[in-house]
């Protein structure tokens, strides 16, 4: 098929909820990818964060080869190594206690929410219950998940929204005070609002955010599902913001490019979900954790995070020495970065960036996001670096 007869069966049969770029993609490899025509393209967006190892990486395929042919699913009725095994890695190399397996981002942080309610109610009673979130976040598009996110543009069509929940400015220590009463009995943060714009979080202040908490026995949970797994040039980004939070939702590169997402708790919050109060079919299935199991293999090795440290220095400093005045800010960590332009003429630059062979992601209403594959080398970075020297000359 080409891409106008997709275009008209996909308006056939397909709810019209993405307005999808008008490309047609059919393979890819390393950190390029391929359109129909045979156009290649460095990929910068990872498939919004997902594929960290980049396409057709040898070693997944071959996991995921191997496994498919054993066994693809069994539920969660029955042990299996693979699971057990990422878990294993996961406490090991955090301190936390304890794991749950779901399938995405939003259905990661609904279990970090409902965990957080649980505890409350355990050791404080039902009048503890509200959830503090940042302006400007992203938590999912579930109807909890969506309140939790503190932008405005999410808040509509879907009412009634669950109660419960309020949003502090982010950076600002006297708002949280302020907000943080006995009702309270989850933060909920992303060390990075991806969405949001790719904002870094204060140190300070998520550091006092968390000293306050920890006091009033009110659980930390950090948001990781597009900042985790070495997309920052730490396993998790937290790590690098000195601080033990309680609770920890993952997603996106975990699976390397199946779906998989997941919480980690530390111990007093490991005990809080038992038997038959939290479940998932799919959650933790035998493809999705073997994929788990190469991604950490690979990833979570000193050298490795080491290099996207290296490589996400090398490369804000290469966009921050274009002089142009359309660049207003570069922001970031890692390969996770932010190009912040005129809000009106970021739909033409990221066109204009395709049209050199880069495809980008956008994010809040000014920043082109950038989040390419974990093993991208130099050279694709700076041609990278060249494609935008050439757009915003």
């Amino acid at each position: 098929m080409n891409l106008e007869e997709i275009k008209t069966l996909e308006k056939q049969y397909v709810m019209q909820t993405y307005a999808r770029n008008d490309l047609f993609l059919v393979k890819g490899q390393g950190c390029m990818l391929y359109g129909d025509k045979g156009n290649s393209y460095i990929d910068m967006t990872s498939g919004i964060g997902v594929n960290c190892l980049g396409h057709n990486h040898p070693a997944l395929v071959e996991a995921l080869h191997d496994q498919s042919q054993k066994l693809m699913h069994t539920s969660n009725l029955y042990y299996t190594e693979p699971m057990v095994q990422v878990a294993k890695e996961l406490v090991e190399s955090t301190g936390m206690s304890k794991v749950f397996f779901a399938n995405s981002g939003a259905e990661a942080n609904e279990g970090v929410i409902k965990l957080a309610r649980k505890y409350s109610s355990d050791c404080y009673g039902q009048h503890r219950y509200k959830v503090l979130s940042l302006v400007q976040s992203f938590h999912g598009r579930t109807m909890m998940t969506l309140t939790a996110t503190g932008q405005d543009k999410f808040h509509q069509y879907f009412y009634p929204f669950p109660d419960g929940f309020e949003y502090v400015i982010a950076n600002d220590i006297e708002d949280f005070k302020q907000k943080l009463d006995d009702s309270v009995c989850l933060v909920l943060m992303e060390m990075i609002q991806g969405e949001g714009g790719v904002l870094p979080l204060d140190k300070t202040f998520v550091q006092e955010v968390t000293k306050l908490c920890h006091q009033k026995d009110v659980l930390v949970a950090v948001d990781e599902v597009q900042t985790g797994i070495g997309r920052t040039g730490s396993l998790f980004c937290y790590q690098q913001y000195e601080i033990q939070p309680d609770i920890v939702s993952m997603a996106k590169g975990l699976g390397g490019g199946l779906p998989i997402g997941g919480i980690m708790t530390n111990e007093k919050c490991s005990t809080v979900l038992q038997a038959g109060m939290h479940g998932s079919t799919f959650g933790g299935n035998l493809m999705s954790t073997r994929a788990a199991m190469t991604v950490l293999s690979i990833i979570n090795q000193k050298e490795f995070l080491e290099s996207v440290k290296e490589k996400g220095q090398y490369f804000m400093d290469a966009l921050q020495n274009i002089q142009s005045p359309d660049i207003l800010e570069v922001r970031g960590m890692g390969l996770m970065i932010g190009v912040v332009v005129d809000e009106k003429k970021r739909a033409g630059f990221v066109k204009k960036l395709q049209e050199k062979g880069v495809l980008v992601l956008t994010a809040g209403s000014q920043a082109i996001r950038l989040l390419p594959p974990l093993i991208i080398s130099k050279e694709e970075l700076d041609q990278v670096i060249q494609a935008f020297q050439e757009v915003f000359s």
